[in-house]
């Protein structure tokens, strides 16, 4: 593996087994996968701030640009400091009950009173805590597929590995609350997927002649050609690339199996590589995973047809694919399409987007970002559906973590129940209000819960799951209240957890318990 340049502080180092180069962090011990060929591996310094256009929140960006587990013992006393050490939580992942104090009117669907518990906040430059420092870097997997994604905490050789798949549209840099967080922690992996955010390719795949060109005048114009270039004859934007690529990531880059965590898109991801590669998962967390992608069928499944579709995501696009695809993108990759989209799906509209919107409409004007869009489109299902993936999983044992925006438009509770039902004695945490993206709405909850179960894994049941105080939580599940200090104002979040005797009867008629029970403390 050849790195060919790095402008972040030296943190990895090569070696070679047998003649085959492994990434490998310095000082570590841990056993290593060797990788099958040999990858470049450019790195450079991401800044702690990357920028902000100036947007306090959703309604105010829109407007402006369009028109614990709580434990029974606590590590310390919270004196009054927003910034609660994360290293001393993450050694045994407990919470705070503040002064001991539940709210009274406040009861979960069980008729219990609702705990509130007190959570660390993200790091925060104002108090000279910047968090873990983020590098971006450059992985070429195949001559031409160069693959971007960013990395901290490099230095924790002894922590857990963990790597971050990110959902439709998006890279990355959607992950960059859990990178400076997590990664005081833990050794930390976002990566870009083929075919979107800074994965897109550095040539064209399928050139138009000058002809074509001048003709046509577009500033979309990679891939539109009618000849497609030798690197990209069989390249199609799929599920089934996608699983390939973050495998082959795993082996080479990381080198050891990996906590691996996915939202929307990179949630069903996730679950498909788990199921088809399980030796190298120590365990998956679904974020409002999508169940579901892909409209086109798989040639392997259903190949009769499959033939009858003439087209299935590869390059060159054909004539009447290019003119939809020119239609449809300059809608989508509007500004004003993409800030109502970010309205639709963060619940809380407090929340700081002009980062991740700055970041979405910089890649939509890349060249070969249309046709690439054209190809995901347009791609064949995966080889496993969602459930055939949940099932596979199941079998081998791989654990699995639920935690879900109760408020997502697109992803609906439903579907992270349905998962559930299937699997009892997964840990199912339903976060409200949040909607579709919960790791970086509420990160502070999300960061919370990961390192909780990430905990209990490590330490195969001696720490206990987040919220579980009581072992009886276990099976009927619990309510709590999490509270958390952000840019110097007191925010709270209600976290359920769902016990493995969840049902929807069970469900309802707790509800309608809690419903009565908080009519007669009021009537009093």
């Amino acid at each position: 593996m050849e790195i060919l340049s790095c402008h972040s502080a030296p943190c990895c180092k090569l070696v070679n087994l047998g003649g085959t180069s492994v990434h490998k962090s310095s000082g570590s011990s841990q056993a290593k996968l060797p990788g099958s060929r040999n990858n470049r591996i450019l790195c450079a310094r991401i800044g702690s701030k990357l920028g902000s256009s100036g947007y306090s929140n959703l309604d105010d960006f829109c407007t402006k640009n369009f028109g614990r587990h709580e434990g029974s013992r606590s590590l310390t006393a919270f004196k009054g400091s927003a910034n609660v050490n994360s290293k001393a939580l993450s050694e045994s992942y407990n919470g705070y009950v503040i002064d001991g104090k539940e709210g009274v009117g406040d009861i979960s669907e069980r008729g219990d009173l609702i705990t509130q518990i007190l959570i660390p906040g993200l790091p925060d430059d104002s108090n000279d805590d910047s968090g873990a420092q983020i590098s971006s870097c450059f992985w070429e997997w195949k001559p031409k597929l160069t693959v971007h994604y960013e990395k901290s905490g490099c230095e924790n050789v002894n922590s857990p590995p963990v790597l971050f798949l990110p959902g439709f549209g998006v890279g990355s840099f959607h992950y960059e609350k859990q990178l400076k967080d997590l990664g005081r922690d833990f050794r930390v992996w976002a990566v870009d997927f083929l075919g979107q955010g800074m994965s897109l390719p550095f040539e064209d795949p399928a050139p138009q002649s000058k002809k074509e060109l001048d003709s046509e005048r577009n500033d979309f114009s990679w891939g539109f050609g009618d000849e497609t270039e030798p690197w990209a004859n069989e390249l199609v934007y799929s599920i089934d690339l996608w699983q390939d690529q973050v495998r082959y990531f795993i082996e080479q880059v990381i080198g050891e199996p990996v906590y691996i965590v996915g939202n929307s898109l990179g949630g069903f991801v996730a679950l498909y590589f788990a199921a088809c590669n399980p030796q190298l998962v120590k365990g998956v967390t679904l974020l409002n995973a999508t169940p579901f992608w892909g409209f086109l069928p798989n040639p392997s499944r259903s190949p009769s047809l499959a033939r009858i579709f003439p087209w299935a995501g590869t390059f060159p696009l054909p004539a009447f694919v290019r003119k939809l695809t020119e239609f449809v993108w300059q809608k989508i990759s509007d500004p004003r399409s993409i800030g109502e989209v970010l309205k639709q799906v963060y619940a809380d509209h407090s929340t700081k987007v002009d980062k991740v919107f700055s970041r979405i409409l910089e890649t939509t004007q890349h060249p070969a970002a249309a046709a690439s869009f054209a190809s995901i489109m347009f791609a064949p299902q995966g080889q496993l559906s969602f459930s055939e993936a949940l099932s596979r999983c199941q079998m081998s044992n791989v654990p699995i973590c639920l935690m879900y925006g109760k408020e997502d438009p697109w992803v609906r509770p439903v579907w992270g129940l349905q998962v559930k039902r299937q699997l009892l004695e997964a840990p199912y945490y339903e976060i409200s209000p949040a909607g579709h993206c919960p790791h970086d709405e509420v990160p502070e909850v999300v960061n919370y819960l990961l390192r909780g179960w990430i905990g209990n894994l490590e330490s195969k049941g001696s720490v206990t799951l987040p919220l579980l105080d009581d072992p009886e939580n276990i099976q009927y599940g619990t309510t709590k209240d999490l509270e958390f200090v952000r840019e110097g104002s007191k925010k709270s979040v209600r976290v359920h957890f769902y016990g493995s005797r969840f049902s929807l009867w069970n469900r309802i008629r707790s509800y309608v318990k809690s419903r009565f029970e908080a009519l007669e403390i009021n009537s009093r």
